[in-house]
């Protein structure tokens, strides 16, 4: 009997296993290709709108103004990431995915487009040009794997290019908040003083400190994961080609 039970665990294992590597089916695949390559493409436009405008002007200087809307639009549609995670066509971390996206989108609505001192600061190109390359490459990468189709390139350009865009846009995130700070303290934005019928207070500027604190333990431990990630996924092929 307890054979039998095995055999009979292993084997509903074993289904378990096949259906999560079998991954979504054909419906939710073309439906995840049709995204990854719609903001591919958003991505691409915003590129390419970053480089008209900066050999138009000659100047880096308040180039956000050039690509604030597609900007808002595809970062914000990344949104829908979190949605394919909790309905289970993407097998990745609800709680992961939905930090890393609503981060991008709470700096994008709540800071840049809520304190409009800042847009024309440099740290805001700084953190946009990040997201730009970085998010070309994840959804090219995303796309041909789909496709089962992926080249090493890319593969590589993934696993590779964030050393320095990790840190470049969370350099930019944090300085873009900081230059928010005194305009939040001074207008009071989206803070809510006592007293009031709900009894309840909220001060967006300790808010926004709290969340550039929250930086201190949050990126090295991501950072360090794809660091991890990286030889894990490139190391093999590395080690080997020292080999030859």
């Amino acid at each position: 009997m307890s054979g039998a039970a095995s055999g009979t665990s292993k084997a509903a294992h074993s289904d378990v296993a096949a259906k999560k590597k079998r991954g979504p089916g054909a419906l939710a695949t073309a439906y995840l290709v049709i995204y990854n390559v719609v903001m591919t493409a958003g991505w691409l436009v915003i590129a390419v709108g970053l480089v008209r405008a900066y050999l138009a002007r000659g100047s880096y200087h308040g180039l956000y103004y050039s690509i604030e809307k597609p900007l808002k639009f595809f970062q914000t549609g990344a949104v829908l990431e979190i949605l394919h995670c909790a309905v289970g066509i993407v097998p990745s971390s609800v709680v992961l995915t939905g930090f890393q996206v609503m981060s991008r989108v709470f700096l994008t609505w709540a800071v840049t487009h809520s304190v409009r001192e800042v847009q024309s600061e440099d740290s805001v190109l700084l953190f946009v040009t990040a997201w730009t390359v970085t998010e070309i490459i994840r959804y090219s990468f995303y796309t041909f794997s789909l496709l089962n189709h992926l080249p090493y390139l890319i593969k590589w350009a993934r696993y590779t290019f964030f050393i320095v865009l990790y840190p470049m846009g969370v350099t930019g995130e944090l300085l873009t908040i900081y230059a928010a700070l005194p305009y939040v303290q001074k207008t009071g934005l989206y803070s809510v003083t006592l007293p009031n019928k709900y009894n309840f207070s909220f001060d967006y500027y300790t808010f926004l400190i709290l969340v550039m604190i929250s930086y201190i333990p949050l990126f090295p431990q991501l950072y360090f994961h794809m660091i991890r990630q990286r030889k894990k996924v490139l190391g093999h092929i590395e080690d080997y080609g020292k080999v030859e």
